[in-house]
């Protein structure tokens, strides 16, 4: 226990969470109670990486007209480490993870689909990545297409090579995969990225990933797995025309200097 973390305890101010889960959460009745309760049996387990008692699971809904809210709010009184976090309206994905990494209290800060696409027992390969020294570790089902175990159509993988050339073209990154939705972050020293990002649909990954690029964080881009939920609020078409648009965005917004570089100390 360090300093800090021992006056907090001495003074009787809460202990801040090493791990914050934010899962962006719109109509997710059906799927959201599974998910919760793999998340709590995985880290049950005394030899998962973070106890239950020292995370804190945020449910962002993004104006649901079902019962995700009261789901929530069920789990909430049996397990305090569910929060919900509301957005009142129906805003977009990038608007709840936005909210919600913002709302986060942990050390690090992981977002996660509701789906589990990528298992939560996954998230010991990011760890890792941050152990070592990384700001930033992404999810990616392109760097070993043998983990995928639940294929989306071929319709759905081409769009997305597709889209992740445009991403290299318009940004400059060089990840081959930025749109998984299973990535953690330090999260004071990623505050800034969430702060400035103005994407609020599907296409705010790679703008966040860019804007961790440009504020010197490293990021590492680690092999996962993964399957696709047929359940999927993705439509191939038309989010992927927005998200080619989002791509012009981004470009837009750095030309006019709408992402001022941070010097990181």
């Amino acid at each position: 226990m360090n300093s800090a973390e021992g006056n907090a305890r001495n003074s009787g101010a809460p202990t801040a969470p090493e791990l914050s889960i934010v899962i962006p959460a719109y109509n997710e009745e059906a799927r959201l109670p599974r998910a919760l309760a793999r998340i709590r049996d995985y880290f049950s387990n005394p030899r998962a990486p973070v106890s239950l008692d020292r995370m804190e699971i945020l449910i962002v809904d993004d104006g649901s007209t079902d019962f995700t809210p009261r789901i929530a709010e069920e789990w909430s009184r049996t397990m305090p480490s569910v929060r919900l976090v509301s957005n009142g309206d129906n805003r977009g994905k990038g608007y709840s993870v936005r909210h919600g990494m913002l709302e986060a209290r942990g050390h690090l800060a992981l977002f996660t689909d509701a789906d589990l696409s990528s298992p939560i027992e996954e998230v010991e390969k990011l760890l890792i990545a941050i152990e070592i020294g990384n700001d930033v570790a992404i999810g990616s089902r392109a760097l070993d297409r043998s983990l995928i175990f639940g294929r989306q159509s071929r319709m759905r993988e081409l769009a997305g090579m597709i889209f992740n050339g445009f991403v290299r073209i318009a940004t400059g990154l060089r990840f081959h995969d930025t749109q998984c939705g299973f990535k953690i972050f330090v999260r004071d020293r990623s505050r800034r990225v969430f702060e400035q990002q103005r994407i609020e649909g599907f296409g705010f990954d790679p703008e966040v990933l860019f804007l961790a690029e440009r504020h010197g964080l490293r990021t590492a881009e680690i092999p996962v797995r993964w399957a696709h939920d047929a359940a999927t609020k993705v439509h191939v078409l038309r989010d992927s025309l927005l998200m080619f648009g989002d791509l012009i965005y981004i470009r837009w917004n750095w030309l006019l200097g709408r992402y001022p570089k941070t010097i990181r100390k």
